[in-house]
């Protein structure tokens, strides 16, 4: 039987730990094509390049693997991914990751990661995003693989709708610490945010973002409990952002 192919980005650059753990899984249930940046991209969202050139070069960081790196964003990957790289060899899979820290809740808005991953559901790709609540780049990947890899197998044989991803968060555990798989909703969470101002050696200020995470969602099918209770958090996920929720008050508006 014909391997599926399966194409793999991330926004932490084409060497890092979380890249590599990715492609070990992928390559032993698909042909793997990467495409990834040749720098950190992280918090880049769902940016794209349009004012400066985008460069593309073949990568044997990976022995046997089609690898390219890339000087733009993740997203930018993909696109470049399609329309150059595969052209008409159409992924069966696009798995992104795996990011180097938490991209639970709101933190998908500005993910990197999962903005590759939702750029190939655009496309139609069944897509996956992987995280784990390691921040290291010295981050142990091991615990994470057999979930990893049972996902990917998953969407494989049953495909996605249209137009959707999975937003997978993993937690910091060893080996048979992690209770299993929890399908759940993104928690209503935020991010209390503050810059912190400093003067560089020329005498001028610059300010650096930092903030705490804070979470008031008390809810149990929430990514953030399974995360907390040392479940793998599975978050179906989309590009449609529309507020569905609005449209009875807002229905006023047409009689204005």
């Amino acid at each position: 039987m014909k391997r599926p192919l399966i194409l793999v980005t991330n926004d932490d650059g084409i060497t890092a730990p979380g890249i590599r753990a990715l492609v070990s899984v992928a390559r032993e249930l698909g042909d793997v094509v990467v495409v990834a940046p040749d720098s950190p991209q992280s918090g880049m969202g769902h940016a794209i390049t349009v004012s400066d050139p985008i460069r593309l070069h073949p990568s044997d960081v990976y022995e046997g693997i089609e690898a390219y790196e890339c000087s733009g964003t993740p997203v930018d990957c993909v696109k470049l991914a399609k329309h150059i790289v595969l052209k008409d060899r159409k992924p069966d899979l696009c798995v992104s990751g795996i990011n180097h820290g938490s991209n639970a809740s709101i933190n998908i808005i500005y993910s990197g990661t999962l903005s590759a991953a939702m750029e190939a559901s655009l496309e139609g790709i069944p897509s996956i995003g992987f995280s784990l609540l390691d921040y290291s780049h010295n981050a142990h990947f091991e615990p994470a693989k057999p979930f990893v890899k049972q996902l990917m197998e998953y969407v494989l044989a049953h495909g996605l709708e249209e137009g959707s991803l999975l937003n997978v968060n993993i937690p910091n555990l060893e080996e048979g610490q992690i209770k299993g798989l929890r399908v759940c909703r993104q928690a209503e969470a935020r991010w209390d945010e503050e810059f912190t101002v400093a003067e560089d050696p020329r005498g001028q200020k610059y300010y650096w973002l930092t903030g705490r995470f804070v979470n008031e969602d008390k809810g149990d099918d929430t990514d953030i409990w399974a995360l907390q209770n040392d479940y793998v958090s599975v978050v179906p996920s989309m590009h449609d952002l529309t507020n569905y929720r609005a449209f009875k008050s807002l229905k006023a508006l047409e009689s204005l």
